[in-house]
């Protein structure tokens, strides 16, 4: 895994998702992408219909990449979403696997993040 797939996969998250530039999708995603969000089908098309759709009901939606690693052909992001720059927000977990300069599989899990734990640590 070199640095540069780590970059693609932080740009993807930039254009396509804070950006909303959709019509830049097919540089980053694979047609067939195979999603393992449970609310989410299959494919490219109805990944941008989505995000096109999310984008108009939360404009000022945002994705901060805190951390990001490589192994193989795999990118690990840990990020924090927030619908809005007042949210609090969700921690967000990624998993991308990367084939041919595409991104064709997707894995995520998300938790609200609480106003404070037992640790006194930021859980992002």
């Amino acid at each position: 895994m070199s640095s540069h797939q780590v970059n693609f996969v932080r740009e993807y998250i930039e254009t396509v998702w804070n950006q909303g530039r959709t019509e830049l999708a097919d540089k980053y995603l694979a047609e067939d992408l195979i999603q393992h969000n449970p609310n989410l089908p299959d494919g490219r098309a109805p990944l941008v219909e989505f995000i096109d759709g999310f984008h108009k009901q939360y404009p000022r939606a945002r994705f901060e990449v805190r951390r990001a690693a490589g192994s193989g052909d795999l990118v690990f992001l840990h990020t924090r979403f927030r619908g809005d720059p007042d949210d609090r927000g969700m921690v967000v977990v990624e998993v991308f696997r990367i084939d041919e300069g595409l991104i064709v599989e997707h894995w995520d899990v998300r938790d609200e993040i609480p106003e404070t734990t037992v640790s006194g640590h930021e859980v992002v």
